[in-house]
């Protein structure tokens, strides 16, 4: 599934929804929506605050669903990319103290989701995809 908005804060909200809509075929626990939640809120929020800085531009969401039940979402925008990534997924490194970041989203990311690549360039924006295996609950009838 894709789709794609502006990059404005009120949109981080309406990314988390979709995401935990996307994930709720899969019938995951409330911890994994959880989550996925909160780690596609992080994406989303770098994108915008990072990303595109003071301006607008678009924001695509891809969810995808494995046989496996692999959860993968991926963050894509045409920002100003990161010019060091191994630097940026540092606990604590932010591109803006004087705004009060705490430099812990890629951090974030990683705790919640099963795995975190970040591919990125100056001047070329950059793509968060994350992965999640969710559990095997029995659908209810």
């Amino acid at each position: 599934m894709r789709c794609s908005f502006p990059s404005c804060s009120v949109n981080e909200a309406l990314a988390r929804s979709v995401a935990a809509s996307f994930s709720a075929q899969m019938n995951p626990t409330c911890e994994e929506v959880s989550d996925i939640k909160c780690a596609v809120s992080e994406a989303v929020t770098n994108a915008i605050v990072h990303g595109y800085r003071d301006s607008i531009g678009e924001i695509e969401l891809i969810l995808k669903l494995e046989e496996d039940r692999t959860f993968t979402a991926e963050v894509r925008d045409k920002g100003c990319g990161i010019a060091d990534v191994e630097e940026a997924m540092r606990p604590l490194f932010t591109t803006d103290p004087e705004h009060e970041r705490s430099g812990m989203g890629f951090t974030i990311i990683e705790n919640f989701m099963d795995s975190l690549r970040v591919v990125s360039s100056p001047g070329k924006g950059t793509r968060v995809i994350m992965k999640k295996k969710l559990s095997m609950l029995p659908i209810r009838k």
